[in-house]
């Protein structure tokens, strides 16, 4: 998996997750380029443990336009790039209380204003689709198009097109320090020295340490702790059911197997980059509020795990180059969102950084609005 660290690059990503791998997909066949994974392997830490859906509404309306234009990439892929869909469906129902019901017509009117295939259901309806649901929870939207992503599949894809493309990855190789030359940058990993053109911060949670290790001035990336558990219940609960996700955002679950489900309090705890283990608190804060949602007994808990997602501050995802530093580029703070928007951030940025400008979907998403310079 891993190469010879070589002496020079044209472009070092810094990160082997979902946002330096789709970066390096598309750029490789037009530039050099040298990814380097602190970690034994890439996708150890957000991408590994991504609850693995697509979404179109998740993030909000300004996250949504790299959703919708990621969508036909992901539903039906190029045939060199992967030989089926990382796509399979499962449907959405955006819920809330009776008191809630404003939230959920806005919810509604907002997106369905974008074209989004989202619809307002009835209390019976949301009934039929979640048995056993609570009768307070009877607001609801609907989203059809919501789908889970293969998201192991996609990563490693990613990382084939790369490798195919001639870019090198190198594992347990942390950026230690850079600095400016005439000639470009010259990186300290480990105990090697590799010159490069340009940096690319991909690094994730550790994004603004990177940065700070380069000479630029941190965003204000902030990674947060998400906890999800795997529950198998006393009741036969179909995989199907859709992901059921509250607009007032304390919950979501989604059906796993038949009589099983995955559940998140959908916490955000600020944590410091690090290897992230869920809390016995948080876990037990998910299954209370699962209680108050559904009349569902829990068997037991089978599975519990925790990941990382790091937001900029206005919660939106930061591509592009630094406005400060010649030569730095950001691909940070993508949140919950980076696995489903991967496919236009990845085509976006390396048009920014030499590849062809994307066609289609992707071509016609505004960049703007994601560069670091909003933060000068």
């Amino acid at each position: 998996m891993t190469d010879a660290m070589p002496s020079s690059t044209d472009v070092l990503i810094v990160g082997a997750g979902i946002a330096g791998t789709s970066l390096a997909a598309t750029l490789a066949p037009h530039r050099s380029v040298l990814m380097i994974e602190a970690e034994d392997m890439p996708g150890y830490h957000s991408t590994g443990r991504s609850a693995a859906f697509w979404h179109e509404t998740y993030g909000g309306p300004a996250v949504q336009p790299l959703s919708t234009a990621s969508f036909g990439m992901l539903l039906d892929p190029p045939a060199d790039f992967s030989e089926r869909s990382f796509l399979s469906p499962r449907a959405a129902l955006n819920l809330g209380r009776r008191d809630e019901a404003a939230a959920v017509d806005a919810f509604t009117a907002e997106f369905a204003a974008k074209g989004l295939g989202i619809q307002r259901v009835s209390g019976a309806e949301v009934e039929r689709i979640v048995p056993r649901i609570r009768p307070e929870w009877s607001e609801a939207a609907y989203e059809g198009a919501c789908s889970d992503i293969d998201v192991g599949a996609l990563h490693a894809a990613y990382l084939r097109a790369a490798r195919r493309a001639g870019a090198q990855l190198a594992t347990r190789a942390a950026l230690v320090g850079a600095h400016r030359t005439a000639q470009g940058w010259k990186v300290e990993i480990g105990v090697d020295t590799v010159h490069a053109n340009v940096i690319v911060n991909a690094a994730g949670a550790w994004a603004d340490t990177v940065a700070t290790r380069c000479g630029a001035v941190p965003l204000g990336i902030q990674p947060y702790r998400r906890t999800v558990v795997q529950l198998r219940l006393g009741f036969p609960v179909p995989a199907s059911l859709p992901l059921v996700i509250h607009v007032g955002g304390t919950f979501y679950f989604k059906g796993e197997s038949e009589g099983r489900i995955w559940l998140s309090p959908h916490d955000e705890t600020p944590s410091d980059p690090c290897d992230a283990a869920p809390e016995e608190l948080d876990v037990a804060m998910a299954i209370d509020r699962l209680q108050q949602v559904v009349d569902w007994p829990i068997a037991a808990v089978e599975r519990k795990w925790a990941g990382l997602r790091s937001f900029a501050p206005d919660r939106i995802p930061v591509f592009g180059a630094d406005p400060h530093v010649p030569g730095f580029f950001w691909c940070a703070g993508q949140g919950g969102f980076g696995i489903q928007t991967s496919p236009a951030i990845g085509a976006l940025l390396a048009a920014q950084l030499g590849a062809p400008a994307p066609e289609g979907s992707i071509g016609a998403v505004d960049a703007a609005p994601f560069a670091p310079a909003r933060f000068a």
